[in-house]
This record gives C-alpha cells, sequence and structure tokens, in this order.
C-alpha cells in the first residue's frame, strides 16, 4: 500500500529553500546519543560490542526506554526492568564469576543504569555489562510470551503497521520531508523465491515478511530521517546487526560540515575503535549495479497487552513482561535516486529477473538433462506471471 504525500511535488528540484534552512537547524540539537544509534542503524553492528552508552540526561534515557515500550511512568514497567537487572546480576555471578558492586546491582534504580553506563568511572563497566544481559534477557523473554498467545501473525503484522503509520504521520507534522511512504507483506511466492535463492536462507531468517519504504524529497533529509525513526519507533538497540545496507548517507561528512556536530566527533571515533566493522557490508547480490538504498532490519517491540485488553499484572505475562517483538525492514532513499533505482539494470523488473534465473538454475543443478539427453527445463526464457514486484 502507498501513501503520497500531497503537500510535496513529485519533481527533486521542486524549490524548498524553507526547508533546508528549518533543516539547518535541526543539525545543532542533534546529540551523540542520537549519532551512535544512527552509526549503529547504518552499519548493523550489535551494542554487545559497544563499551558505554552515551546519554547525558535522564530525558534521553526515557525516549529511549518509551522506543523499547517501556513507560517510566509505569511501576509495572520499572519492576520489570528491577526484575531483569536481578536475572542478568544472578547470571553474571553465578554462571560468569562476575563480582558486581552492590550499587549496580541494587541500589542504583534499573532505569538509571543506562546513565551510569554513559558516565567516566569504574561503574561504568559494570554498568554496561548488566545492561547488555538485560537486554539478551528481555529478548528472550519477549519470544517466549510470543509462543504463548493465542495471536496469529496477521493479527501482529496489522498492530505494527498501525504502529508505523502512526509514527510517520507524527514524523510529517515535526517536519521531515517525506513524499511517498509504502508499505507491504511479502507473499507467499516471495517467500518461496527468497528462500530458494540464497544457501544460508532458513524460513527464520526472512527478515523482510513485513515491510516499510519511505522516499524522502532530497538526500539530506534522509538522516533528519533516520533520527526522528530512532526517536520514536525503532531501537536503535535491537537493529538487526549484518542486516545493513547504507550506499546514501555518509555520517562522518554530515558531521564534519558542521562545526555543533564535530564536537562530538571523539565519542564517535573512540566507539569505533571497539565497534569496527567485523563484517564485510551487506550487498544484495541481485541488485543493479548502481541501485543505493538506506536498508536495515528492526526487531519491533510491540506491547502486547493493550491490544490484548490486558492488564499488565496478568498470570500471562508474569515472567516475561508485556513485550513481543517483530523483524521488520525499513528502506529509505531520496527521490531522485528512487527515480534513478528504476532505470535499466537497476530496475525492480530485472532484480526479480536476476533472482528467478537464480533459483531457476538451483533447483536443476545436476539435473540439466534427464538420461534421454532432452532438457528438462527451459531456463533460458520466462513464462508470464514468473516476474513481479514484490
Amino acid at each position: 500500500m502507498t501513501l503520497v504525500n500531497p503537500e510535496f511535488s513529485p519533481h527533486p528540484d521542486r524549490d524548498g529553500t524553507g526547508a533546508e534552512e528549518a533543516g539547518l537547524h535541526r543539525v545543532a540539537s542533534f546529540t551523540i546519543s542520537e549519532l551512535t544509534a544512527m552509526r549503529n542503524l547504518l552499519r548493523g553492528d550489535s551494542v554487545i560490542d559497544w563499551h558505554r552508552l552515551y546519554f547525558t540526561d535522564r530525558e534521553q534515557v526515557d525516549r529511549f526506554l518509551r522506543v523499547n515500550e517501556y513507560d517510566p511512568a509505569n511501576t509495572e514497567d520499572m519492576a520489570r526492568l528491577e526484575a531483569l537487572r536481578e536475572q542478568a546480576v544472578e547470571y553474571l555471578e553465578r554462571y560468569l564469576g562476575f563480582r558486581v558492586a552492590e550499587d549496580v546491582a541494587v541500589r542504583v534504580p534499573a532505569r538509571d543504569l543506562m546513565l551510569v553506563a554513559s558516565q567516566r568511572g569504574k561503574r561504568r563497566t559494570q554498568a554496561c555489562v548488566v545492561l547488555k544481559v538485560m537486554h539478551v534477557l528481555a529478548h528472550l523473554a519477549a519470544g517466549e510470551l510470543a509462543t504463548r498467545l493465542a495471536v496469529s501473525a496477521d493479527q501482529i503484522f496489522q498492530i505494527v503497521e498501525d504502529k508505523v503509520l502512526r509514527t510517520v504521520e507524527e514524523m510529517k507534522s515535526a517536519g521531515c520531508q517525506i513524499v511517498e511512504f509504502e508499505w507491504s507483506r511479502k507473499e507467499q511466492d516471495s517467500l518461496i523465491t527468497k528462500l530458494l535463492a540464497k544457501r544460508d536462507n532458513i524460513a527464520a531468517h526472512v527478515y523482510d515478511k513485513l515491510r516499510f519504504r519511505m522516499i524522502t524529497r532530497t538526500e539530506e533529509e534522509i538522516v533528519f530521517v533516520l533520527r526522528e525513526l530512532l526517536q520514536r519507533l525503532v531501537p536503535f538497540n535491537y537493529v538487526i546487526p549484518a542486516e545493513s545496507q547504507n550506499d546514501i548517507v555518509d555520517l562522518h561528512a554530515f558531521i564534519e560540515k558542521d562545526h555543533y556536530l564535530r564536537a562530538h566527533l571523539p565519542d564517535l571515533l573512540d566507539l569505533s575503535k571497539v565497534a569496527a566493522d567485523k563484517r564485510t557490508p551487506m550487498v544484495n547480490e541481485f541488485s543493479g549495479p548502481s541501485y543505493r538504498v538506506v536498508n536495515f532490519i528492526a526487531d519491533l517491540p510491540v506491547r502486547i497487552d493493550k491490544h490484548l485488553g490486558l492488564l499488565p499484572d496478568d498470570p500471562v505475562f508474569a515472567d516475561t513482561g508485556v513485550v513481543v517483538f517483530v523483524l521488520t525492514e525499513f528502506q529509505i532513499v531520496d527521490l531522485r535516486t528512487s527515480q534513478a533505482n528504476e532505470l535499466g539494470e537497476n530496475s525492480h523488473e530485472r532484480y526479480k529477473e536476476r533472482q528467478v534465473m537464480r533459483v531457476r538454475a538451483r533447483l536443476m543443478h545436476g539435473m540439466q538433462e534427464e538420461d534421454t539427453g532432452g532438457p528438462v527445463l527451459d531456463l533460458s526464457g520466462r513464462q508470464d506471471g514468473d516476474l513481479g514486484h514484490d
């Protein structure tokens, strides 16, 4: 499904001086926590490799908690954080032999551990270690909860679609220059084709069953869209590692050209020393040679208690919390690049053609001819209906 913003002309050269001036004004308000989160999203890194966090005040922490579907004003939600902290400390001490200081283990509210993990000092390391284990425990608990609920994938997808649509409308109201927005669910034929095309794919590893695509007015606006997504919808800690593709945004150059942002470069360089690239950047082998996109996968948290009409203290949530996760793909591109992506070898039709030919060849591997010498399948052409957009 596609929504076009009628407020904007589809022509990429439309005069947008006012919007650009507003964008430059917004640059000064970027925080180091937002820049490091964006770095993680664009590179597909894992927060388990981080050595610190970058929050400077509780307001930033609370925004992060809300994106993760924890309400700082909700006593049950904060109690859930405390329970996760207790489990994490118990694991670290019992299984790994860590000795966790009493203030990190008990005294400091679990909510404030993120501030401790952002400050200098001995407690920062311990707070980071505890938070990393809490992060994993929350994800495992959400997976367990999903197996207990009598909720279909279709219902969960609908909840996510509604959540993303609301967020996109909020982003537009906040000034994001999104000229087109569309979403889709991968159909059965496309799922089968994708699984057959790649050797390492199994059904559990199809990340783009639910996909959202945004087109911005300008290339520079992509950075601001990413920032709003991280503030409102996408937890940077649950971006799937090694699944990000970024052919458009040069975050370092974006920071370098503004004197407000350059002050954050030392922290970013420090992070890059311990969370450097450990994998080959993801490239879609079926894309055209000059196809460009910002693409990432995130496990979006969904607070399921509200949708089931249950209270957070319902027994079904006793040891799991109220959040489940849904793997969701996001594609972001500017208008000019989007138009170039539909030309020649970059077009979706050519993408699908290359993918289908790979599947045909793989299915026929070692079986090109029968004993009679005749071809089993004609791989030289394509039948009507073979190709199509996902």
